[in-house]
């Protein structure tokens, strides 16, 4: 067997130095013999049939040994820490230190060491309550108000412009005298009743009749994104064209039957009844949260590489980033708006990163310790779900749904479903 030490370092890592000798080369320096005739094979052979005397004087032996040693390390890595139950994490650097014809070969691997648990916390320690907030009337009127509003019509009037109107204007902005990039615009909605991103501008509007121009003057706000306007005062040229008075219908029977239910009572009675399914599901992610942060706190674990932490941060910005632009919004801009740069928002997300590789590795270490796994029939029916939504000419996806690889990776998520599920059995009140 090959010559191995293993060695831990600081920083999860772990040091594993190999010899290996050229007879347990032999296997790995043939194959690269058969790899190399076969990619130009030698006259007189058959492609791959070469021996490797004949190999050696047509490719020189260094060549052999060369071809043969990503072979030999991969082998050797992969066995070592499958047989002594290291758990490593992303890819290890490989260093060669002898490589010599007739030799033996000598190598180093570094690679990162996955976190463990050291000690579990005590789970009747970790015990959290749901929190329900009640479904009361005043609850239902906000609903039936926002379904109002949904619903409303405009109807042009001929009169000054309350607070409850929406008027249409033609707008510049102005600094010092020069037009904005993009400070001006047609027909410009304003929903007086709600707040305007700069702040006063509604209060300026109230009152105004189409065909009336109003000039004034406002501050942008402190924390607006374009940070050479932020705090800056603005000159604003307003002119309605037009005035609507929006019409809220009468919450009546004849309004709850425009969404399919017989009466206003009826209507209540329903989004009573899904406020409060959506509260008690707020509610129960609320603690599955409290829960989760309770069973980090109180455990141990071994070093969190900082692989883990950079990709897991990785991964928080852009999830973010594609939060941002769902919303239509620009990422340059979202930065200027929190006045926060790219690397500052790493080093705010570190510390939360750090936390959910904990939260992840605490789950995993769970499952293993209570015997938690996933029968193929659980995998099987899963998989029967997820070809079912998808069209049957779909078949790029349906083959990676079927895939061996993504098997696994759906096991790991229903693994995880199960044990969240039985820690709040054991830990939710």
């Amino acid at each position: 067997m090959p010559d191995i030490i293993v060695t831990n370092l600081p920083q999860a890592k772990t040091k594993i130095e190999f010899t290996v000798s050229p007879e347990e080369a032999k296997p790995y320096l043939d194959e690269a013999v058969k790899d190399l005739t076969t990619a130009k094979p030698i006259a007189g052979f058959r492609p791959g049939k070469a021996t490797y005397d004949d190999a050696k004087r047509e490719f020189g032996e260094m060549r052999i040994w060369e071809t043969a040693l990503e072979r030999l390390v991969r082998a050797q890595y992969v066995k070592t820490i499958l047989d002594k139950g290291i758990d490593t994490v992303g890819s290890p650097e490989i260093s060669v230190d002898q490589l010599t014809p007739g030799q033996a070969i000598k190598f180093t691997v570094i690679a990162p060491i996955a976190p463990q648990v050291t000690n579990f916390a005590d789970l009747t320690t970790c015990k959290v309550k749901t929190k329900e907030i009640a479904v009361g009337d005043k609850e239902v009127d906000n609903a039936i108000e926002q379904m109002r509003k949904m619903r409303r019509s405009e109807a042009r009037v001929d009169r000054p412009a309350t607070m409850e109107d929406l008027i249409v204007i033609d707008l510049e902005m102005k600094k010092d005298h020069v037009l904005l990039e993009g400070g001006s615009g047609k027909d410009y909605r304003v929903y007086l009743s709600e707040d305007h991103y700069i702040p006063g501008f509604n209060k300026q509007m109230e009152g105004i009749k189409a065909g009336e121009e109003r000039t004034f003057s406002l501050p942008f706000p402190d924390e607006h994104f374009q940070k050479h306007l932020a705090g800056q005062t603005v000159d604003f040229t307003a002119k309605a064209t037009s005035v609507f008075e929006l019409q809220l219908p009468e919450a009546n029977d004849e309004f709850a039957k425009g969404v399919g239910i017989d009466t206003i009572q009826a209507l209540r009675d329903k989004l009573k009844e899904n406020l409060t399914m959506e509260q008690k599901s707020r509610s129960k992610e609320a603690a599955e949260i409290e829960m989760l942060e309770k069973l980090v706190d109180a455990s141990t674990f071994s070093e969190v590489p900082d692989l883990l932490v950079n990709e897991e941060v990785r991964r928080m910005l852009a999830e973010l980033e594609q939060g941002v632009e769902e919303q239509g919004m620009k990422w340059a801009d979202y930065l200027s708006s929190i006045k926060k740069t790219v690397d500052e928002l790493k080093l705010d997300f570190a510390a939360q990163a750090l936390r959910r590789i904990k939260t992840a590795v605490l789950i995993k270490a769970l499952a293993q310790r209570e015997k938690i796994s996933v029968t193929e029939e659980e995998l099987d029916k899963e998989v029967d779900h997820i070809l079912e939504s998808l069209r049957a000419d779909d078949k790029q996806t349906r083959e990676r749904v079927s895939s061996p690889e993504y098997r696994e990776y759906l096991s790991i998520q229903i693994r995880n479903r199960k044990t969240l599920e039985w820690l709040r059995k054991e830990c939710i009140v």
